[in-house]
């Protein structure tokens, strides 16, 4: 990430630069949901508000249709672009450790 860029963006932003929804007002009313969970240095919180930040390294779960999404925030991004550079942007979490 470029040190001018930065470091923190509205979570309905993200979420939408991420391509995780398809228009920027569907993102801020599923923010106001509240089915959203944010983990940042191991406090875990419900977010309500689509103007909630988010930075690298924090951890989001939520829930679309049937899929449970986990992922930790890698990049905030500079637009909404091409699925290949929205998915830079995170890291998918994979299942609890089963051993």
């Amino acid at each position: 990430m470029s040190a001018d860029l930065p470091q923190t963006c509205r979570i309905d932003i993200w979420l939408w630069r991420a391509r995780f929804f398809k228009t920027r007002s569907l993102s801020a009313k599923f923010c106001e949901t509240g089915h959203l969970r944010l983990t940042r240095l191991d406090h875990t919180q419900r977010v309500d508000k689509a103007g909630a930040f988010v930075k690298p390294d924090d951890r989001i779960v939520f829930a679309l249709g049937a899929r449970l999404i986990d992922i930790t925030v890698v990049d905030m991004g500079e637009r909404r672009g091409p699925a290949h550079e929205a998915q830079q942007l995170y890291h998918v979490n994979g299942p609890p450790d089963a051993s």
